[in-house]
């Protein structure tokens, strides 16, 4: 597929794998749509690129609705990448063994309603979108990546939240992916391991960490980039012959219980 003269539209585009995977776009010739909370970092990047920054909470499909909207003045929306997500740690049950010191279950469903329910609201209102649009010359109306996680097939201990959220876009590539074969538009799913964004920023000492997180990838022994896990995100967008599938970029980790 080629985005030249195309628009793109990227959820929690303003940081991390999002931001690379905006980047990525706009240097293949796509007008990139910035979708997420952060307006300083969001408007920052779309400057860089010559993009636009679109206030976006994936739970109002309102906001869902203008950030499509807004793309679409930009050029045809050819590609959606969802990658607005949120993390939880929690234990099912409490240590001291009360109902109150259980799961949180507001928490529970806050993670679900924004890492599941939203990235799905934004697939179906933009692949909408992308149904209207005319064929490119191999066929194709649009394309759509979704960021799971490893955590969907190895959830540590605390994860419940966080790994039902990214099972859910396992589960949903497929019948996704099959629904919108009619329209001509492409759905795959990409499951980062451990990427090197500001989520390990928290740290006293954030390199020692990530250093020492690395020695339990496979090979190489480091984190990923988001450069990494924005070329693959790219690939799944232009090769026609990928669809309804889910890849593990995690440089082979498996994840332990904790």
């Amino acid at each position: 597929m080629d985005f030249e003269g195309a628009s793109a539209l990227v959820t929690g585009g303003a940081s991390g794998i999002g931001a690379a995977c905006a980047r990525a776009l706009a240097a293949q010739g796509a007008r990139v749509v910035i979708a997420d909370l952060n307006a300083e970092k969001g408007e920052a990047l779309a400057g860089e690129i010559g993009g636009m920054f679109v206030p976006v909470d994936v739970t109002r499909t309102d906001q869902i609705v203008t950030a499509v909207d807004q793309a679409l003045e930009m050029g045809p929306l050819r590609a959606l990448v969802c990658s607005a997500g949120i993390g939880s740690a929690q234990r099912t049950v409490g240590r001291d063994g009360t109902y109150e010191s259980a799961h949180d279950l507001d928490v529970f469903k806050k993670v679900i309603a924004i890492n599941l329910v939203g990235t799905f609201d934004t697939v179906r209102i933009a692949a909408t979108a992308m149904s209207r649009n005319e064929p490119d010359t191999s066929g194709e109306r649009g394309a759509i990546v979704n960021v799971s996680s490893v955590a969907a097939f190895d959830g540590q201990i605390g994860q419940a939240a966080y790994a039902a959220s990214k099972g859910g876009l396992v589960g949903l590539t497929l019948p996704v992916a099959r629904d919108l074969a009619a329209s001509a538009i492409r759905l795959n799913t990409v499951a980062p391991g451990l990427v090197d964004t500001p989520i390990y920023d928290f740290a006293p000492e954030p390199e020692a960490f990530k250093e020492q997180l690395g020695q339990s990838v496979l090979f190489p022994k480091r984190l990923g980039t988001p450069d990494e896990l924005a070329g693959m995100v790219l690939a799944c967008l232009t090769n026609t012959y990928m669809n309804g599938e889910t890849i593990r970029v995690d440089g082979g980790i498996r994840m332990p219980p904790k």
